[in-house]
């Protein structure tokens, strides 16, 4: 998987289509990411003793090809260089390729 945790993508598809965010989990296994503030759902919890009822709004994992990789340059495809003898992310995009963390 491609996508990192702290990346800066956008989502292609679903009800956030065009909103931009920032990966804060990445489950690769199921190759499934989860963008701070996108994709929000509730769950209701039962009140349980003395503690009352609530409802929860939390974002949950989308499908990671539903994201694209942007940086300074715009949205782009992620690819890798050797430099030095290191492997080094990169980011493909119209205007250039630029360096990812």
């Amino acid at each position: 998987m491609k996508i990192k945790t702290g990346d800066n993508v956008r989502v292609m598809v679903g009800k956030d289509k065009g909103k931009e965010g920032k990966i804060s989990q990445v489950f690769p296994d199921k190759n499934q990411v989860v963008v701070e503030g996108l994709n929000q759902r509730v769950k209701h919890l039962k009140p349980r003793g003395t503690q009352a009822g609530q409802r929860i709004t939390f974002s949950a994992p989308m499908n990671a090809s539903n994201v694209q990789m942007v940086g300074k340059n715009g949205p782009g495809r992620v690819g890798y260089v050797v430099k030095e003898g290191r492997k080094i992310r990169v980011l493909h995009s119209k205007k250039g390729t630029e360096e990812i963390g």
